[in-house]
């Protein structure tokens, strides 16, 4: 198994797997437009040529980064396909001078093994708090708990690591 930078081809694949989970609403569905905007921050773990499971790494302001959309296919699951894309992503995130890494996530263990703790609220001084409430991206929103976001919000935990 290869964990590489997701490629435009991959989106399809990428879009699968966030299909798998949005009917139970353990991811919230994207806009395969979205998923292209995006497809940058996204890795991938890829078998032959088959993808198999897909995270990205988002940068939210100077030291902090969010981890998002994590998804493993179904049949793949309990290989540590997931914990070798989070370790991936945490690498990009030191590579990239990134001292906080924050998730929303039912996954409590799992994000617990790499070191996040749960948090409340928004890990950011009011001053930078201000700069991220002009970002249009939904999970900038979600991380910064606005209204606007409340009848998608899944109801996950929110948690921190610092690097």
């Amino acid at each position: 198994m290869e964990i590489r930078r997701a490629k435009t081809g991959d989106v399809r694949a990428i879009r699968a797997l966030v299909d798998a989970y949005t009917a139970d609403r353990r991811l919230l569905s994207k806009a395969t437009v979205t998923l292209y905007e995006a497809v940058q921050e996204f890795w991938v773990a890829v078998e032959g040529e088959t993808v198999v499971g897909c995270g990205a790494l988002h940068v939210m302001w100077e030291d902090l980064a969010e981890i998002r959309t994590v998804a493993v296919d179904p049949a793949c699951r309990g290989r540590k396909i997931g914990h070798k894309i989070v370790s991936q992503l945490l690498d990009v995130a030191r590579d990239l001078g990134v001292r906080r890494v924050f998730c929303l996530t039912f996954e409590t263990r799992f994000f617990g093994s790499f070191g996040f703790t749960e948090i409340d609220g928004a890990p950011v001084p009011h001053a930078v708090y201000e700069q991220l409430l002009r970002s249009y991206d939904e999970g900038v929103a979600e991380f910064l708990d606005l209204e606007r976001v409340k009848p998608n919000t899944l109801g996950n935990t929110r948690m921190l690591l610092h690097l």
